[in-house]
C-alpha cells in the first residue's frame, strides 16, 4: 500500500464550513430515504446526469463530512489493506518502538514477511477501538470515584 493512500486530508476553515453544510443535507437525505441497501441517486443541479451511488458509501461520506466539519483531518484505508510499522504508528500518533512494544505483547494481530511486520488496517482499528473504550471506562470509574468522594 502507498504511503499517498495514508495521506490525511486536512481541512481549512472554508473546508469545515463546507463540510458542515453538506453534512446536514446528506444526514437529512439518509434520514428521509431510509431504505436499507436502496441505491442513492446524486445530480448535480443543472445537469441531467445522474450518479448512482451505493447506500454504505454515502454514508462513509457522511462520517468524512463529520470528522471534516469537526475540523479533523481524514484519510481511507481499504480494512484488508497491510500496513508497516511505520504507517500503523502515524495513525495511532505513537513512536515505531512503542508500536512494536505493542504488536510484540499481542495488543496488535500482526504478521512476519521476512524480517518485516505487517499490521492489517482491521486489527489496527480494532485495537484503537479497544482502546477507546478503556479509556471510557478508566474515565467512568475516575468520574464515580470522585463523586462518591464528595469532589464533584
Amino acid at each position: 500500500m502507498s504511503s499517498a493512500a495514508l495521506r490525511a486530508v486536512q481541512p481549512n476553515d472554508d473546508d469545515v464550513v463546507t463540510a458542515s453544510a453538506a453534512l446536514t443535507r446528506v444526514k437529512t437525505y439518509l434520514h428521509d430515504h431510509d431504505e436499507a441497501g436502496a441505491d442513492v441517486r446524486v445530480r448535480a443541479e443543472g445537469e441531467d446526469d445522474v450518479l448512482v451511488l451505493p447506500r454504505a458509501a454515502v454514508e462513509l461520506f457522511a462520517q468524512i463530512l463529520a470528522y471534516m466539519a469537526a475540523g479533523h483531518g481524514v484519510s481511507v484505508v481499504p480494512a484488508d489493506a497491510e500496513l508497516t510499522t511505520q504507517q500503523a504508528a502515524d495513525m495511532l500518533n505513537v513512536s515505531r518502538p512503542y508500536l512494536i512494544g505493542l504488536l510484540e505483547a499481542d495488543e496488535i494481530e500482526y504478521r512476519k514477511v521476512g524480517k518485516h511486520r505487517r499490521i492489517k488496517a482491521a486489527s489496527l482499528v480494532q485495537y484503537m477501538r479497544n482502546d477507546d473504550q478503556r479509556r471510557r471506562r478508566a474515565a467512568d470509574e475516575l468520574s464515580a470515584l470522585t463523586q462518591e468522594m464528595g469532589m464533584a
